[in-house]
């Protein structure tokens, strides 16, 4: 008989698992000695729980099926919680493994002791406490396949350590099938096409699967039958860009901008996305973009069938032609002193093609928009649930689902402080991952906030809590000590040249690029 962490693993690896990724403590290591044994599953060690989750959300956008993250009970498994409430937002499938006291010392009140429940419904689709060795291999099967059912979702399984310890027979596993995304009413469909055939101006509102693979050439072919515009949502999961793909515009992040690029459309239709909405409420600015707008039409929700309905709404408008798309002028060196447009102009002009290109820098990345549609193909993450601290894990995580793909990182300075570790982990594995620190020495989307407000001259107690430049962080330091070598850059000519260098080279580096 084996024990029922093997039970656990040996069920995961049979239904596609390849990946853990781990922060694990006492209550985890019967599951550490039986990947160890079995074999199977590729175990990757991050050394804070955020670098685990992020990179599970980045794998699982990447590779479309879910990893292994294996946590500590409690304060572990809240430590990951931020990055998993992003990997939420963006549907990602991950399996949340969390290690358990073992159930004859829950009444003593151990130091760890947390409300485990409470802490996996936040951010999880399923969840469940396993009771006996014996169902392991059951309730795993039901993670991966909750995991796996939709467009995808978090599945979180509690593990007692001595349930992981104990000897049983596995029951057996009963046939378990993924639930598809529930397909849109034809009649919405029917509405939708109607509404397209009659504008002057329209455009698609896209989020989830359909800004990627098929349901992009959908939406392109579209957009070539009715002249319709492409527009993605601020927080996209997950975009297919660069030359040779539709155009796509990501919503702009302030709500002003984002209420008027959509009130210029006589026509929205909105397809794998909620109705979009501002990032925070403001009592002076618009908040809820398209409501009494005329001509909007819900197609797909973010948990429907975004792809079928888009190609439903292809064929009933019998748009049989792909897009003839504009050729994108040449993208110039980026030269003279450097700052967001410089660093996206360089980035986009020597990226290789299939590249993942984390972009989660909020106020500097989104000049790489712009920039990265004239790149060679490539795809984009971005930050779905606005809990800054992602780019770094996200990479580590997009480079394990695509090896031989170049994964690069546009993170900020304050943002990267949060998860800094995940450059140890890039190290360890040998990813070939290109993080760009954004190094303006500050929070600068805080300082933009002052501003907007009406206080462009506000004092030293703001100041002190906006500006990270006393000290500055050392990010070349920073990243030798996690074993990534690094460049520090101040013009497009030192920018271009490390961007070259570092495409050109195996293995993870950071630049970063100083300005403001």
């Amino acid at each position: 008989m084996r024990r029922g962490a093997e039970h656990l693993i040996e069920t995961a690896k049979g239904l596609g698992v390849e990946l853990c990724l781990a922060n694990p403590g006492t209550t985890e290591m019967p599951i550490v000695e039986a990947i160890d044994g079995l074999g199977g599953i590729r175990p990757v060690l991050g050394l804070h729980e955020t670098v685990c989750a992020a990179a599970a959300d980045g794998y699982g956008r990447m590779a479309e099926k879910p990893a292994l993250v294996l946590l500590h009970p409690g304060p572990g498994f809240a430590n990951a919680l931020a990055n998993l409430h992003n990997a939420r937002r963006a549907q990602s499938p991950i399996v949340n493994l969390i290690g358990e006291h073992a159930t004859w010392h829950m009444a003593a009140d151990p130091p760890l002791h947390s409300d485990m429940d409470l802490l996996t419904r936040w951010v999880s689709a399923w969840t469940r406490r396993n009771g006996a060795a014996s169902a392991m291999a059951r309730d795993v099967a039901e993670a991966v396949t909750r995991a796996r059912s939709g467009n995808g979702a978090i599945a979180s399984l509690v593990l007692p350590h001595d349930c992981q310890l104990a000897r049983a027979e596995a029951e057996p596993v009963p046939p378990l099938h993924p639930e598809r995304a529930p397909t849109v009413a034809a009649g919405r469909v029917e509405d939708a096409a109607r509404t397209l055939r009659g504008a002057r101006n329209p455009a698609l509102f896209l989020g989830a699967h359909a800004l990627r693979g098929r349901g992009l050439a959908a939406a392109g072919r579209i957009a070539a039958a009715t002249g319709a515009a492409l527009v993605g949502e601020t927080g996209i999961a997950r975009l297919d860009a660069g030359r040779d793909r539709p155009p796509v515009l990501r919503l702009p992040y302030f709500p002003e901008e984002a209420a008027r690029t959509l009130a210029a459309f006589d026509a929205v239709i909105v397809c794998g996305a909620k109705l979009p909405v501002s990032f925070f409420g403001y009592h002076d600015r618009p908040a809820r973009f398209l409501d009494g707008q005329a001509g909007v039409e819900h197609l797909a929700t973010e948990r429907e069938d975004a792809v079928r309905a888009l190609e439903d709404l292809a064929l009933a408008l019998d748009a049989k032609a792909d897009p003839v798309l504009k050729a994108n002028e040449p993208l110039p060196p980026a030269t003279g002193k450097i700052g967001p447009e410089g660093i996206a102009q360089a980035v986009a002009r020597h990226l290789p093609e299939g590249a993942v290109v984390c972009v989660t820098a909020v106020t500097g990345g989104a000049a790489f928009g712009p920039a990265g549609a004239g790149a060679a193909p490539h795809s984009q993450l971005a930050l779905t649930g606005g809990a800054i601290g992602s780019g770094l894990g996200m990479a580590v995580g997009a480079a394990l689902a695509c090896p031989g793909r170049r994964a690069v990182a546009l993170e900020a300075d304050g943002s990267g402080a949060y998860i800094m570790q995940a450059l140890w982990t890039q190290a360890r594995e040998g990813l070939d991952v290109t993080n760009v620190i954004y190094a303006n020495r500050t929070y600068r989307i805080l300082e933009v906030e002052l501003e907007r407000g009406g206080n462009p001259d506000y004092g030293s107690a703001a100041r002190r809590m906006t500006e990270i430049r006393n000290p500055a962080l050392d990010w070349v330091t920073i990243a030798k000590g996690m074993g990534v070598p690094g460049v520090r850059v101040e013009t497009g000519e030192e920018m271009e040249a490390a961007v070259r260098r570092s495409f050109g080279t195996p293995g993870p580096m950071l630049i970063e690029a100083v300005y403001g």
